[in-house]
């Protein structure tokens, strides 16, 4: 299975200070509730509109869709031209389809809790489910995520999970709760590394103290930092994207790891992933169409094609996450120790994340001053 490296969950270069501060610059206002904020009314679409005449534009991550989709596309949906243009992460995502005036921006890739908030401002055009008719071939449960229940507005294009990817001829102990990672017994002392992306980093430590994923209480998030700061001395680094290779080399004999990125394939077969016994998330990466777009039954038209079950298994079988499209995941022959298998109803019991408006500015400060402190 090949595997490109991309850089879907970074923190920016300069990072945008809050979710919720990115939507407000564009003069909307960020809701927790999925449901508590509805988009302008939807468009009159029509069904059988002549694409000849539309042309496309997607923002999306590197290596996240095939190379060759704009090619594809055009001759596919005969559309009068497809552009493509790169994030390297959700957050230089929401600077381009936050700022003011039009983006250009047909279709935007960003995370389920970033369509969430761009929903909530007002910047999405609602899913017209009779220009996708291959949203048949999505799971049952990919119409349960708890930031966009019906997929009134995203359609889900990635999921996963997060745990510990460990070494299992190196560990004494397999792992099997947050606090291995946390508290690492002597044997894995400067052995163990952590993500810095804002949520991410937080996860491991508010499941382990049995808070959501979603908390914003100040007292909760206190108890987090110190958790982690008390952690810091322990770790070997913080990595968010060379982890896998630090397994490899038994450099790191644990790390916090989102499960497609854990290469439990390597042919020694001593790398496991786990998801500990306190929980863990579900992430969802979406689709979603910008209301300020000129060429949206082309847009509805380009997720209906991705949605084609021999263009959507391209994801599971070149980027090694699991796609929620229950057809394109029968087309996919999966490797041993890969963990593609992982079932619907399993990826379910985790708990999504959500925007959380103005308190996502606690989580960004929350990793800056754990990272930070020496």
């Amino acid at each position: 299975m090949s595997r490109t490296r991309f850089t879907r969950r970074l923190p920016a270069a300069v990072a945008v200070a809050g979710l919720a501060l990115a939507v407000a610059a564009c003069g909307g206002e960020s809701s927790t509730s999925p449901e508590g904020t509805t988009a302008a009314a939807a468009d009159q679409l029509k069904p059988n509109a002549d694409l000849s005449q539309q042309t496309l534009q997607i923002t999306v991550w590197d290596g996240y869709t095939p190379e060759e989709l704009p090619e594809k596309v055009k001759a596919k949906l005969h559309v009068k031209d497809m552009k493509v243009a790169l994030h390297d992460t959700n957050e230089i995502a929401m600077t381009k389809l936050t700022a003011p005036g039009d983006s250009g921006i047909d279709v935007a890739f960003v995370s389920g809790q970033y369509a969430q908030a761009l929903n909530a401002a007002g910047l999405l055009e609602p899913i017209h489910p009779e220009l996708i008719p291959n949203l048949a071939n999505l799971y049952p449960e990919a119409t349960q995520l708890s930031y966009d229940k019906g997929n009134k507005y995203s359609v889900p294009y990635t999921w996963g999970t997060t745990g510990i990817c460990y070494r299992s001829d190196l560990v004494k102990t397999p792992p099997t709760s947050w606090n291995d990672l946390l508290k690492p017994p002597a044997w894995a002392d400067k052995k163990v590394t952590m993500m810095t992306t804002e949520r991410w980093l937080a996860l491991p430590a508010l499941k382990a103290l049995g808070y959501s994923v979603n908390t914003d209480k100040d007292e909760e998030i206190a108890k987090v930092k110190d958790a982690l700061l008390a952690q810091k001395p322990h770790l070997l680094t913080y990595d968010d994207t060379t982890f896998g290779d630090k397994l490899k080399s038994g450099e790191a004999m644990m790390v916090e790891a989102w499960d497609g990125w854990c290469p439990t394939t390597d042919p020694k077969g001593n790398i496991k992933f786990v998801v500990p016994k306190e929980g863990s998330d579900l992430w969802v990466d979406t689709m979603v169409i910008m209301k300020s777009s000129k060429n949206k039954e082309a847009a509805h038209a380009l997720i209906n094609y991705i949605l084609d079950p021999e263009i959507h298994s391209w994801a599971a079988e070149n980027i090694n996450y699991k796609v929620p499209n229950k057809a394109a995941m029968e087309k996919v022959s999966i490797p041993k120790g890969s963990l593609l298998g992982i079932k619907p109803a399993e990826l379910l019991n985790g708990e999504s994340i959500v925007d959380l408006g103005q308190a996502s500015t606690k989580y960004t400060r929350l990793s800056t001053e754990v990272t930070a402190q020496q």
